[in-house]
């Protein structure tokens, strides 16, 4: 297969549907051997903050000089991101070489009956492979939107089973009620592994707890709260927690700071099952850590934000750091979020900050909602909204709307902020070019 046809196997693989349970990932990868067994794992779930954590984490371990794993969702520049090593993502031969293994096996299980697994349990296995190859010390691992029933949830090497924050996403599928949703979540945790966990509240709490008990798991807990001096920036933020004085990040908004501080737990349990890394490494890892399109600077002169705020959590957290960084500013949206989505919330809770707003649909995503359909739902509470009919219009539109003192805010689905960053990324090329 060359690059082309694996792009073309998932798509097609992607309309076959899917069959819930564990059964169809658990019988490819023992087809392929069971590579995830060859592997120690980070494994990450929660509804916002698990690509942010597992930055952090595994910019440390790479800096502590470890061969560090990573596999992440969704992607936003390139198919490749989901499947990492020491952050080089994983080259399309190879890519190319172990997908054409993988449909061998699938072809097999579809000719004895067996369903023929999703795209994610595709790709899931594929990384584990690619990762065993390439002998990593450890995988940092994200699920995709559980926790339970979750592809990844077949490993059973858990060093630790970090739960992020939890708010009310995906409820078709996970729950109705904060709990539901906590008890899937918590559900990666396993026996002899370390459960570390962000404080927040207590239903929640009391969920992930009750599971750690269960399973004779120790809890550490990441308390926000307990980080001082806190330094917010735009492009860089410090803060004292624990022991450790003036801890840096690079990534903006508030939110970053929880994240940050729930990565330090993580990276101190580790350092107690022999993964140690030293404060000077550690340190600098923290600092590198990078994860675009999570409150994004992609431009200034009017500053232009990026940030993938895709359910009511993000969105409060977004309209957070709006507040913070650019109180007094005016600010424009470019907005588009999918249709399964809360997206009523969403504009509920960020519209009175903008000065205008234009709508997007993602293209090429089936999931995507109408621009105009989404432009007729924020004019229910905000009057100033202009429905885009493609993304270069809609920043076309942005740019000439903005003056150099004001900010343009692009948010919504991660899956078309990609393509949105090259956009505004060819349109600030362009003046020099001519020079």
């Amino acid at each position: 297969m060359n690059y082309k046809e694996v792009m073309e196997y998932v798509e097609q693989v992607g309309r076959l549907g899917m069959v819930p349970g564990l059964d169809s990932i658990r019988e490819l990868c023992r087809r392929l051997g069971d590579p995830q067994k060859a592997l120690k794992f980070v494994h990450v779930a929660g509804t916002n903050g698990k690509g942010s954590v597992s930055a952090y984490v595994a910019s440390a371990l790479k800096c502590g000089g470890y061969k560090v794993g990573r596999y992440i969702s969704p992607t936003i520049f390139d198919y490749r991101e989901r499947i990492q090593v020491n952050g080089c993502l994983i080259t399309k031969t190879a890519l190319c070489r172990l997908m054409e293994r993988i449909k061998e096996v699938c072809d097999g299980m579809v000719a004895v009956g067996l369903p023929h697994p999703t795209p994610f349990e595709l790709e899931t296995a594929l990384g584990f492979l690619y990762f065993q190859e390439k002998k990593c010390d450890v995988v940092v691992l994200e699920t995709g939107m559980g926790g339970l029933m979750d592809a990844t949830n077949v490993v059973e090497n858990t060093l630790t089973a970090v739960i992020t924050s939890i708010s009310m996403d995906h409820m078709k599928f996970l729950g109705a009620t904060l709990k539901e949703i906590a008890a899937q979540k918590a559900g990666i945790i396993k026996k002899g592994c370390t459960v570390v966990a962000l404080g927040q509240c207590r239903e929640v709490m009391e969920v992930i707890r009750a599971q750690a008990v269960e399973l004779g798991c120790p809890l550490m807990v990441a308390e926000e709260s307990k980080a001082g001096n806190l330094r917010y920036g735009l492009e860089r933020q410090r803060f004292d927690y624990g022991g450790m004085k003036g801890v840096e990040i690079s990534l903006a908004g508030q939110y970053q700071i929880a994240n940050a501080v729930l990565a330090l737990e993580v990276l101190q349990a580790l350092g107690g099952m022999g993964f140690g890394v030293s404060e000077r490494m550690l340190r600098r890892g923290m600092a590198e850590a990078s994860w675009p399109g999570r409150f994004t600077v992609i431009g200034k002169r009017p500053w232009f934000i990026v940030d993938g705020a895709h359910n009511e959590d993000g969105a409060r957290r977004l309209a957070q750091s709006l507040e913070y960084y650019f109180k007094g500013k005016r600010i424009l949206y470019i907005m588009g979020v999918f249709a399964d989505k809360e997206y009523d919330k969403i504009i509920a809770l960020t519209h009175s900050l903008a000065d205008q707003i234009i709508t997007v649909v993602a293209p090429g995503n089936p999931r995507a909602l109408p621009a105009y359909e989404l432009a007729q739902e924020v004019a229910k509470v905000h009057p100033q909204v202009t429905a885009a009919d493609s993304l270069e219009e809609a920043v076309e539109m942005g740019c000439l709307l903005a003056g150099k003192e004001d900010v343009i805010v692009a948010f919504g689905s991660l899956s078309f902020l990609g393509s949105l960053m090259e956009i505004v990324a060819q349109r600030q090329m362009k003046p020099r070019e001519r020079g």
